[in-house]
């Protein structure tokens, strides 16, 4: 942990034009919403669109609504983090992850058909979403 300090991290909630939801799967385990930590010096909007072309190999074409802004410090097992989730409208073209290394692959699900294996706290963020309302924990 720098200084003691919470990490600041993305996650984008992207929709594909038909309205699935795109999901990855990371090599050490379930489904995640695409994200990450930002970079140094990297505006949440840049970050958000870094991440989903790094993890979904997927072009951003509209940011749309903040969904929550999540500061658990039990959310993530690794540090405290503050994670800030965003809808984001993607194109519809093949995915291909370039992060080889943390995902897997990606998916594109019904929102209400997602997949068994959603971990961290991914549920939680989309059901927040799904609800409409905005969430500062």
């Amino acid at each position: 942990m720098l200084l003691g300090r919470p990490l600041v991290g993305v996650r984008a909630i992207p929709l594909l034009p038909g309205g699935e939801v795109v999901l990855v799967k990371l090599h050490r385990g379930g489904w995640v919403l695409p994200g990450g930590l930002m970079d140094n010096n990297e505006k949440i909007r840049a970050a958000i669109i870094r991440e989903v072309l790094e993890e979904c190999g997927l072009r951003v074409l509209r940011i749309g609504r903040l969904s929550g802004v999540y500061s658990d410090p039990r959310r993530d097992p690794r540090f405290h983090s503050v994670s800030i989730v965003m809808e984001v409208f993607v194109e519809a073209a093949e995915m291909r992850p370039r992060d080889k290394l943390e995902v897997e692959r990606a998916g594109a699900f019904a929102l209400d058909a997602l997949p068994a294996e959603l971990t961290l706290d991914c549920r939680e963020q989309l059901e927040h979403y799904l609800s409409n309302s905005l969430v500062v924990d």
